[in-house]
């Protein structure tokens, strides 16, 4: 039977479904929530539009596309998208490193968040979503540290009131404004760390309360009244027109897309992994379950109406979508009443832009950068193994001298790398009957003067990595004393491929070349597949082939070491268990 139209646009477009059983009380809530982050959201999408060297309303197109455009498709019902520190930062590192000029970042914006919506889409069809468990969560605490790092020195300037070049990296920057130092304006320095002062008593005193907005307004007050009656002049941004709300166009430049290639894979790499590791936590909170193929194609769809928009990259804020579930909503539509929010916001609040000083907003960016410095996660990192402090040294100094695209890559590299090398590193040790009647390693092989069966349980990933130490170390196992039978159980054996399947042939061969058997139980119908398109079916033979069966889970354990004694010729047998035992990482 064809599902109607309804369910054939929902299972495109998940929102229908979800306003199909809307209720009268879940407005209340989403509308609460949606106020909420819109409070939060207007200074935000301003803050992250500097941090990336754009006019501020570039931010704020980004927020209310981004809000309006991606619960049509996401999965989750309480993220929101928008410009966040992730897509904000790297953009400025990938825009400075390119040496593009600033008065021409507005032209080449749109074929960059384009290319970003393009890289979303072709995950999503390939699935490739499933790639972000094997990174591991310290390049995303050293990107982010070398983050909020950057924001800080690239705001000061700002503090200072002076003109400076700018710079992809730290060192760059630091120089820089330590020559500048000479040229501060007192006035936007004042302005700027009594902004600081505000913001963080608030935050101590009054944390429930929209500190960005009240620091925002409070202090271009004081600054407007200091401005008219005491002549002091403050550095403002621009103002703008919603009228002047511009369509952009991508520009074809095949040139100009291979240099861009690298950032947008770069920031829909990292849009991706804080969108889902955001979408996540807020799914297991509400108990809701998270499709993350459905999340891609909405951080797509919204890039690509950002691109069109004259908007920024955007990605899943963490800030706003917890703002958003703890204010209560319900539904995906206090994400789209925000993004309305602001859009009324752009059109009633755009001229008073031009009286905000810079100074008040660039040290509210970087109260934002210290926030991301987080020394109990960096502690936690560089405490728990070796492997995890490596990966997030090599992100986050890679992340102050080298362009953010560099060190993000570095940084994947290397935490894929120490994967690689862990997974692949299989070690078999045997297990028998002490005199007290336990299972427990054994020191020493003893002599063996009966035949023997040696039980072979195969856990976890069996692929390319790990494939010739695992021939290696069975060949050693296949010549011990007095062997008759290997029982591979592969019950819990996963990822298997051409390698791992040439590997079990020739420890097939090598094993019946000396007079010894290969039996297989707790075949898996992913694992059977690969073993028949392999040939390894026809190598080891119906006889010696045991599947896993769900309704009964040691069956095939059962009839395969009656296989094993039918192959000895005798019911008595040694049972050897081998096994990879769990050891402390390095």
């Amino acid at each position: 039977m064809q599902p109607g139209p309804w369910k054939r646009c929902a299972q495109w477009v998940p929102l229908f479904d979800r306003l199909r059983r809307y209720r009268r009380s879940d407005l209340r809530h989403d509308a609460r929530a949606a106020l909420n982050v819109a409070l939060l959201d207007f200074p935000q999408a301003m803050a992250y539009a500097l941090i990336a060297g754009l006019p501020v309303q570039t931010g704020l197109y980004s927020s209310a596309l981004g809000s309006i455009t991606s619960p049509f498709f996401a999965s989750s019902r309480f993220l929101l998208v928008g410009p966040t520190n992730a897509t904000a930062v790297l953009l400025l590192s990938a825009l400075a490193t390119l040496g593009i000029p600033e008065e021409q970042r507005l032209v080449v914006l749109p074929l960059l968040v384009v290319m970003v919506a393009a890289v979303f889409f072709l995950a999503a069809a390939l699935n490739a979503g499933v790639i972000v468990k094997y990174i591991s969560r310290s390049v995303v605490t050293g990107y982010v540290t070398a983050a909020g790092c950057l924001i800080i020195v690239h705001q000061v300037r700002h503090v200072l009131g002076v003109d400076l070049p700018r710079d992809p990296t730290l060192p760059g920057t630091l120089w820089n404004t330590l020559s500048a130092l000479p040229l501060t304006d007192p006035a936007s320095l004042i302005a700027g760390g009594a902004s600081l002062g505000l913001f963080h008593l608030l935050k101590r005193r009054w944390p429930s309360l929209p500190a960005v907005a009240i620091t925002l307004v409070a202090m271009t007050s004081v600054c407007a009244a200091a401005s008219t009656f005491l002549h002091i002049e403050f550095r403002t941004l621009g103002a703008f027109s919603a009228a002047e709300w511009p369509v952009s166009v991508p520009i074809l430049d095949a040139e100009l897309f291979a240099r861009l290639a690298s950032p947008a894979l770069a920031i829909a790499f990292l849009a991706f992994l804080e969108s889902a590791s955001i979408a996540k936590t807020l799914a297991a909170r509400s108990g809701d379950s998270l499709d993350v193929r459905r999340q891609l194609v909405s951080l797509g769809a919204a890039n690509a109406v950002c691109a069109f928009g004259s908007g920024m990259p955007v990605s899943g804020s963490p800030t706003r979508s917890t703002v958003n579930w703890a204010s209560g909503a319900r539904t995906p539509l206090a994400s789209i009443l925000s993004g309305i929010l602001l859009v009324v916001g752009i059109f009633t609040l755009g001229p008073l832009i031009a009286h905000i000083p810079r100074a008040v907003l660039a040290a509210l960016v970087i109260s934002v950068g210290i926030a991301l410095i987080d020394p109990v996660a960096i502690r936690t990192t560089l405490r728990t193994t070796r492997a995890d402090a490596l990966t997030f040294a090599v992100t986050a100094i890679g992340g102050l001298l080298l362009p953010l695209d560099t060190a993000v890559f570095a940084g994947v590299v290397t935490s894929l790398l120490l994967f690689l090398h862990k997974v692949a590193q299989p070690r078999l040790v045997e297990y028998a009957f002490n005199d007290r009647g336990e299972l427990a390693e054994k020191s020493e092989a003893a002599s063996r003067t009966i035949p023997a069966v040696s039980i072979v349980h195969v856990e976890g990933d069996l692929f390319f990595g790990s494939a010739d130490l695992f021939l290696e170390q069975m060949r050693l196992l296949v010549q011990t004393e007095n062997l008759k039978v290997v029982l591979l159980r592969l019950r819990n054996a996963h990822n298997l491929d051409a390698t791992s399947a040439m590997a079990i042939a020739d420890l097939v061969r090598f094993a019946r070349g000396r007079g010894r058997e290969v039996v297989v139980s707790g075949l898996q119908p992913e694992v059977e597949t690969v073993f028949a398109r392999a040939g390894l079916l026809e190598l080891i033979g119906e006889k010696n082939l045991f599947r896993y069966t769900p309704q009964n889970v040691t069956l095939a354990t059962r009839d395969a070491l009656r296989r094993a004694q039918e192959i000895i010729g005798r019911e008595k047998a040694d049972i050897i268990l081998f096994a990879t035992p769990k050891t402390p990482e390095n």
